[in-house]
């Protein structure tokens, strides 16, 4: 059987599953359009067909017929009210999945009446210092039907503990959850700069997060690899990606260190990237990404199923596109951004709203962000074809260019992994879960990564500012009649009312069963236990996030990043 008949045999049977969605398959005209084009016969097997090794074209067969994207908009600030009356509007108006920003003081792992959260609680996102944040935060909305992605990393598990004893409280089966949890602590040390402890600690947090989904919470993805902050800090979109897959590889090696199943646990590993405006760089991005992915879970790790293989992965559009100058400008580049990403084969995406370069996103900008998505999922016909730019010259020539230069810097890190394991028998960087592991962390330490990345951001501004690179309402078409937008602001009575209710929640709480389950937690960590059920356990009894991360900080120290030059 011929690949295109391959297709034709997989297509037919999804169909016959009851799993092509029932919608208009037409052109705006009425003309009719075939799920997928391509060659008949073999085509090159780098390019493939939707559903079919090594998922250049997309992860299934129906593509976009099948299921759309997840419109999952980024959402959260104030207190857990405020943001819970958010999310039940978002999926009111059509969002199919919640993703939670939180404030600046729960991503670092401090309650919200710590002296270094002044200031801070829930400014840049939601507040949560225990369960009882996390119960009020999704009040009324079905968690078993909904699935929910948390962006945060340092204190990601204890987090994602809180928002498992939150599903045991509504009476939801936690083997039944579905979402994603970031995690992803190698882009803090690389980009974002959001990490709690060094780097063996947190590795040792994800293992064990990674063994009790495995085995508990089978459904949910405990990690999802970010090189959305890592493009965000300046990278170019080859870094961004093999920075990224690299970080992934990692995380791998960490799975198999632990014994696990790599068909087991690489399906609950997801990914998350940054949509720019390039359209035609980032669509071959993602198309590289899965195939890069594939053949190296298959022919590196051993992985021997599809969806061990599969990449999945949620796109965010550009945030450092935004511009303060005629912001009006940044629904366009939103939407075409939103395209990209939808082109690429992206399986949820969240639209930045025009004012997130000023402030959280207002009501209406958030609507319009929101509308973006659905304006492409319901006018466009984008979904009506799988991989509508497969075989394009251009863009199969961008996504063989875009995975030589990940290999490239693949090869780089692992030598650095090699050197890493020369200096581990002096004490220094080197570690035991593997090469691209142990290349990565030199790549961190060395300030490898940082300077990489540095020098790409260095090198645009310098395009930036001579004009090779231009972007509009900044250093051209200057003139506007816009004017300022009215934008969101939260209020100092958040704080205040916030830690009132953090006060009142440790006074009604039984002190002596927080302190015990604390002890078992740090037991666990000191003997080699899983630290999960010891960490829920807290979490049930009300201990907060900074009590938590503040008895690890004491079991563990906290990282300080060498200053360079």
């Amino acid at each position: 059987m011929d690949a295109r008949a391959r297709w034709q045999a997989r297509f037919e049977a999804a169909e016959a599953a009851g799993r092509v969605r029932d919608a208009d398959f037409t052109t705006l005209s009425g003309l009719p359009v075939e799920p997928v084009y391509g060659p008949e016969g073999e085509v090159d097997e780098r390019i493939g067909w939707p559903g079919e090794y090594p998922f250049t074209r997309g992860l299934h067969p129906t593509g976009y017929r099948g299921r759309a994207w997840t419109i999952r908009q980024f959402a959260g600030f104030g207190n857990a009210e405020q943001s819970n009356d958010r999310y039940k509007k978002i999926l009111a108006q059509g969002g199919g999945g919640l993703s939670v920003a939180f404030d600046m003081p729960t991503l670092m792992g401090r309650d919200s009446d710590d002296p270094r959260s002044l200031g801070e609680v829930g400014h840049c996102g939601v507040a949560v210092d225990s369960a009882a944040d996390m119960e009020v935060l999704f009040r009324d909305i079905p968690l078993d039907q909904v699935t929910t992605s948390m962006t945060i990393s340092g204190p990601a598990v204890p987090v994602f503990c809180m928002y498992l004893v939150a599903a045991e409280r509504a009476g939801v089966d936690t083997r039944v959850l579905d979402g994603t949890l970031q995690t992803d602590i190698f882009k803090e040390y690389i980009a974002q700069k959001e990490w709690l402890f060094g780097p063996g600690p947190h590795l040792r947090l994800i293992g064990d997060l990674l063994e009790h989904c495995a085995a508990e919470v089978p459904r949910f993805k405990p990690v999802s690899v970010s090189g959305y902050h890592i493009r965000e800090a300046g990278s170019t979109a080859a870094q961004e990606l093999a920075f990224t897959l690299a970080d992934g590889f990692a995380y791998v090696e960490l799975g198999l260190s632990r014994g696990l199943d790599v068909d087991v646990f690489a399906p609950g590993l997801s990914f998350f990237f940054d949509a720019h405006i390039d359209l035609f760089e980032e669509v071959a991005k993602f198309r590289a990404a899965r195939r890069i992915w594939a053949r190296w879970l298959r022919e590196r790790y051993g992985a021997t199923t599809d969806k061990a293989q599969w990449l999945r992965f949620h796109t965010q559009t550009a945030g450092v596109s935004l511009t303060a100058q005629q912001p009006y400008n940044n629904v366009v580049r939103t939407a075409v951004e939103a395209l990209a990403a939808v082109l690429g084969g992206t399986n949820s995406l969240h639209t930045n709203a025009l004012d997130e370069t000023l402030a959280l996103p207002s009501e209406q900008a958030a609507e319009i962000a929101l509308r973006t998505q659905q304006v492409l999922a319901e006018e466009t016909g984008v979904a009506n074809v799988a991989d509508p730019l497969g075989g394009s010259w251009y863009v199969e020539a961008l996504t063989d260019r875009m995975e030589a230069e990940a290999e490239r810097i693949f090869a780089t890190i692992e030598a650095m992994g090699e050197t890493g394991r020369d200096r581990d028998a002096e004490g220094r960087v080197g570690h035991d879960i593997g090469p691209m592991t142990s290349g990565v962390l030199r790549g961190i330490e060395d300030g490898w990564f940082l300077t990489e990345i540095a020098d790409a951001s260095f090198a645009y501004q310098v395009a930036l500012e001579k004009g090779d690179k231009r972007v509009v309402g900044v250093n051209c078409h200057t003139e506007s009649v816009s004017t300022p937008l009215e934008i969101l602001r939260v209020g100092h009575e958040v704080e205040t009312d916030q830690v009132a209710a953090l006060q009142a929640r440790r006074a009604a709480r039984h002190d002596d069963r927080v302190t015990a389950s604390l002890a078992d937690m740090l037991a666990a960590a000191r003997e080699g236990r899983n630290m999960l059920p010891a960490m829920l356990e807290a979490c049930r009894a009300e201990a907060t996030l900074g009590e938590i991360c503040d008895a690890l900080r004491a079991e563990w120290g906290e990282y300080t990043e060498p200053a360079r030059f």
